[in-house]
């Protein structure tokens, strides 16, 4: 029979433990402004934007940041109406959005309007496909407010001070997904706007990014008529 001493065993276990500690760091997930690739990634409701954990606007936490003041809109507690599931995972859906301010918050997407392109089939409001070069957006399924903002025009604020102007073209479905008219895409969030190349590069914003963080608003019909008939 082997005998081997305590003092060997427990040596032997502090190696195994050593050993096995990168391991463990690699699996653990990561808290506020903490390294990520996906949303996997994030410890608890923190999502992944610009590859940091950060606190995810559809929820309404403020874990990695401070309370902001209250909406001047009120309340507006927008929650979950059923999941779908996509490619193993369950995603949420959602028939409503948080209501709309002066200084709505948001997350910026993007989305390739084109023939052949990411967005699937064409544009609802006007069926019609887009160029990248034009400033056009899709809004969550209750700002899309059932077509009811069709050919408005948005102001979308960056975080880096710059601001640009979009006409809203179609829905970010946030119901529906998975399939081919939505291009295998599960349902978007319902705080998303969709917005075209054009968009993101008006706001210098770098596209391999995929999302940034923004806020945005609804233009008057007199000041957008003035910037779409210059």
């Amino acid at each position: 029979m082997i005998h081997i001493s305590n003092g060997v065993f427990l040596a032997s276990v502090f190696l195994f433990n050593i050993i096995n500690i990168p391991f463990l760091i690699t699996n653990a997930q990561s808290s506020c402004n903490g390294p990520c690739n996906t949303l996997d990634d994030c410890s608890g409701q923190l999502i992944c934007i610009n590859d940091k954990c950060d606190d995810d606007p559809d929820v309404g936490t403020h874990i990695c940041t401070n309370p902001p003041p209250p909406s001047p809109s009120g309340g507006g507690d927008c929650k979950s109406s059923g999941t779908l599931k996509c490619k193993g995972k369950s995603h949420p859906q959602f028939k409503c959005s948080p209501p709309i301010s002066s200084s709505t918050q948001a997350l910026l997407t993007l989305n390739d309007f084109s023939e052949g392109g990411d967005g699937g089939s064409a544009s609802e409001c006007d069926e019609q496909f887009h160029k990248n070069s034009e400033r056009v957006v899709a809004l969550s399924t209750g700002w899309y407010n059932k077509g009811s903002r069709c050919g408005k025009i948005i102001r979308i604020m960056a975080r880096n001070g710059k601001s640009v102007t979009a006409k809203v073209v179609d829905e970010c479905d946030s119901i529906n997904g998975c399939d081919a008219e939505h291009a295998g895409q599960p349902p978007c969030r319902n705080n998303i706007v969709d917005g075209s190349v054009a968009v993101w590069n008006a706001l210098g914003l770098d596209t391999d990014v995929g999302v940034e963080k923004i806020t945005w608003s609804m233009v008057g019909s007199n000041e957008a008529y003035a910037i779409f008939n210059v």
